[in-house]
């Protein structure tokens, strides 16, 4: 063997040894997306009422989301749907619900369930807020949003009025069921854009020939709201009372999450043109505005973006949710990570994230482990709001593609969209964005909304090396704590490594995934160890849990069910 081939053979070790050293495994190509939304039988097409006027509201949807409305432990499926506008009728649109079929299909339920109304939706929000086993829905809407209660044999019905939620006729975005006192009964957040009618509408232009979309600094604000559960199937809205009252916010994300882990959930609230909001949870039904102190309130020279998606996680092992957010284009995305003592700094400018992030708009946005290596990767769904902006920008796009991030530990990140199949790279006017496990494989498929467009639904596929990647799924099921589990704290331990994960509702962009946490245990065959500090206090310790299946933990009971994956 000649030195130059020594000297060669011997940079590839070191680069192999670094890169397996770092705490995830080598990358594969041997994970696809394989585009399933025709096979699976979903056929859907947004409505964003989109006539010529250039209404700010048609630029925003649809949200999406996974909920198993029917507990039989397959996630199925929800969409959001707009109408056309008041005068300009052409066609009736609703919201769907798609039941999943154990197959790989799933068939039309929409009408059946009673979800078939007509309104201006936007997000979506799932959560069971009356402790009754079955998941409710929230849709938000430019007008009046809904509250849908599952009725458990199939069918839902509109409780809006019933429940008090009736009345205010807002602008709103995304939402979530977060349990902010740890009473067991799970509250409502709701996301609020700008004060905007067809009436206050504004003539904007790009061009200065044509009308274009306005951006929202040519309107006002307006404040999120918090309803708080009473616990008899009604709200009161405390929006004022618990210190949310900032009516300078123009929201589009939602996040929830324990940033300082004193056990009480704290919200995060993306902004569009104004500074995003952390509110910190006081733990006695108030919250006090930490963003500018924390660090994620502005870009790092100072300025307010337009925040879109949110997503928190654990990405790096340390034990303190790091918060992105997707933002306009131009601006890069943003990845404030956890210093911890209260303290955000933005990695994005000096990784591969906010490089490659520089000229896509994101919207929908999320951690998750796509790989089950252990270390979670970063999905963002892009698109632009207006069809002419190349005209004005000539290297920005309408359509584009979306952004898969590989962690590959230290808190690197490699961009890998094109590796994961023509199709899944394919550009689009990307809005929402989810994940579960639709085939109960292990592995988190994708659910994809587009503006004015259909929706896609990814699943992923792995072989070879990559399909020995293990995973352990953990579903809740609280007891003192709200029925579905949310806001408690999973430590799981394997091989020396510890993930932690909260159960939260509210992330990506007007979206929901399934209320089921996921952990990848790479090439480990169980996890040593896992620990549940649930909202009420309970503390649950397991040990020795083998991998590859679902199992449900209930509160002060551990471990009640067990299903293998690939079982039906």
């Amino acid at each position: 063997m000649n030195l130059s081939l020594c000297g060669s053979l011997i940079f590839v070790l070191t680069v192999f040894l670094v890169k397996t050293s770092s705490g995830a495994p080598p990358e594969s190509s041997s994970i696809q997306f394989r585009d399933v939304t025709q096979q699976a039988g979903i056929h859907f097409v947004h409505n964003n009422g989109a006539f010529g006027k250039k209404y700010l509201p048609e630029t925003m949807g649809p949200g999406v989301a996974f909920i198993d409305y029917d507990n039989d432990g397959w996630p199925d499926i929800f969409l959001v749907n707009g109408t056309d506008w008041p005068g300009h009728v052409q066609k009736h649109s609703t919201p769907k619900l798609y039941h999943n079929n154990h197959d790989g299909t799933f068939t039309d339920v929409t009408h059946k369930a009673g979800l078939d109304i007509e309104l201006f939706g936007m997000g979506v929000a799932v959560g069971d807020y009356d402790n009754d086993g079955y998941d409710d829905l929230f849709v938000t809407a430019y007008g009046q949003s809904h509250l849908f209660h599952n009725n458990g044999n199939g069918t839902f019905t509109n409780v809006t009025q019933k429940a008090g939620l009736q009345g205010p006729k807002e602008f709103s975005t995304s939402a979530a069921w977060v349990d902010y006192d740890n009473d067991g009964h799970l509250d409502l957040v709701v996301g609020n854009y700008v004060q905007w009618t067809p009436g206050t509408d504004l003539y904007c232009t790009l061009d200065g020939k044509s009308k274009s979309y306005c951006t929202p600094e040519s309107y006002k604000g307006t404040a999120v709201r918090l309803w708080h559960n009473r616990g008899n199937g009604t709200f009161e809205d405390v929006t004022q009372k618990a210190g949310l009252g900032d009516a300078t916010s123009k929201t589009l994300g939602v996040a929830v999450l324990d940033y300082d882990n004193d056990g009480w959930p704290d919200l995060l609230f993306s902004n569009d043109t104004q500074p995003n909001k952390l509110y910190r949870n006081n733990g006695n039904g108030t919250f006090s505005e930490k963003a500018v102190v924390a660090g994620v309130a502005f870009s790092e020279d100072g300025v307010a973006r337009a925040g879109m998606g949110v997503d928190a996680a654990d990405y790096d092992h340390s034990g303190f949710a790091s918060v992105l957010i997707t933002n306009f284009s131009n601006q890069m995305v943003s990845l404030y990570h956890n210093e911890g003592k209260g303290l955000f700094v933005d990695e994005a400018p000096r990784s591969e994230i906010g490089r490659a992030s520089l000229l896509t708009l994101g919207f929908g946005c999320f951690f998750f482990d796509y790989d089950l290596d252990g270390w979670p990767d970063v999905f963002i769904h892009n698109g632009h709001i207006d069809a002419d902006i190349q005209r004005v920008q000539a290297n920005v796009k309408y359509a584009m593609p979306p952004h898969l991030f590989r962690n590959v530990g230290k808190g690197k990140f490699e961009e890998v969209t094109k590796s994961l199949s023509a199709a899944f790279a394919s550009p689009r006017v990307g809005r929402g964005a989810a994940y579960a496990d639709i085939n109960n494989d292990g592995r988190l498929d994708l659910l994809l909304s587009t503006n004015g467009g259909p929706v896609y639904l990814f699943r992923n596929e792995a072989k070879g090396a990559a399909a020995s990647n293990r995973g352990l799924r953990i579903k809740l099921l609280g007891a003192k704590s709200n029925r579905d589990g949310i806001g408690a704290l999973v430590k799981l331990t394997a091989g020396g490594e510890t993930q932690t994960k909260m159960l939260h509702s509210g992330l990506s962009y007007l979206s929901a995934s399934e209320l089921v946490l996921t952990f990848g245990l790479g090439q480990h065959d169980k996890a040593d160890s896992i620990e549940i500090r649930w909202p009420s206090g309970q503390l649950d310790r397991l040990s020795a849990i083998p991998a590859g299946a679902t199992i449900t933990v209930t509160e002060g009971k551990g471990i009640t069910s067990r299903r293998e994956f690939g079982k039906s």
